[in-house]
């Protein structure tokens, strides 16, 4: 399998800026599409490869060579028609997902290979704004992109086979290893998490101990990376405020939003992003 040659990723956050990166860095030409702002959404992208290159993750590339393959857009619709993959990674509104690849679809060519980076919302009623719903994929990444090893790759009942094979073959040239669910609200990693974090998130509120303490026990007891709640301020809790909404309304009252969560959230403590969650963060 080759290198997909040109790719698209709307969305210019975070996880938009990573995605870009992470393609750019394996060779490919990538247009970001980001309404809010451009130069911003470039500035997540140089400063993501000069962290890869400090790490010496960026082989025989310069940060600088990997930067010219990035150029930015207004929107979807901008997007050059040439594409063998675009990647949505917008905000976690149903709604506005479905109205952006609504857009993707029209614009750019049959063949190419349309995924959403959606964390729990169904892959099939995504799809249904995609005219050929056979070409509708789900690739779930995880923050910090450059640095995660995971992608979850999202099957719905219309997911061509060749597309799920090449989408495989893709992650795997990103050094990256993928697992594949069918789809199913929050799919295998997000219900898991959420899971784990909204326990977390209930203990702190009812007083079994301080956050530190919840997040050292999962990572010394059970040898969990990074605590729930230090996850979840990665994530961010407006995120995980918003996937454990719609499991609470698809899979049932357990996935219920604890009150600390939306309290937290309502004040602005979203996490790393804001600098404060259940943990301070050092502003970036």
């Amino acid at each position: 399998m080759t290198v997909p040659e040109h790719v698209g990723v709307v969305g210019g956050g975070r996880m938009g800026a990573g995605i870009a990166q992470v393609f750019a860095a394996l060779g490919s030409t990538v247009v970001v599409a980001e309404a809010a702002d451009q130069k911003a959404a470039l500035g997540r992208v140089e400063t993501g490869l000069a962290r890869a290159h400090e790490r010496g993750k960026l082989a025989n590339s310069s940060p600088e060579e990997v930067l010219a393959r990035v150029t930015t857009v207004a929107g979807p619709t901008d997007l050059p028609s040439e594409l063998d993959l675009v990647v949505e990674a917008v905000p976690e509104i149903p709604s506005l997902k479905v109205e952006v690849l609504s857009l993707i679809d029209k614009t750019v060519l049959a063949k190419t290979v349309i995924a959403s980076n959606t964390s729990s919302l169904s892959i099939a009623e995504l799809g249904a704004a995609v005219n050929d719903p056979a070409r509708f994929i789900g690739m779930h990444f995880f923050n910090p992109v450059p640095a995660s090893r995971l992608v979850e790759i999202v099957r719905a009942p219309a997911t061509s086979p060749d597309v799920v094979e090449r989408v495989r073959a893709w992650v795997s040239l990103l050094g990256k290893t993928e697992v594949l669910v069918n789809d199913s609200p929050g799919f295998a990693t997000s219900r898991l998490g959420v899971c784990l974090g909204l326990e977390a998130i209930r203990m702190l509120e009812e007083g079994v101990a301080d956050a530190e303490s919840i997040d050292r026990a999962m990572e010394l007891g059970y040898k969990h990376p990074m605590g729930p709640l230090r996850s979840t301020d990665l994530v961010g809790l407006d995120v995980r405020l918003a996937i454990a909404e719609h499991l609470a309304s698809t899979i049932g009252e357990r996935f219920t939003p604890p009150q600390l969560l939306r309290d937290k959230v309502a004040r602005g403590e979203l996490g790393r992003k804001s600098g404060k969650g259940f943990h301070e963060w050092e502003s970036k």
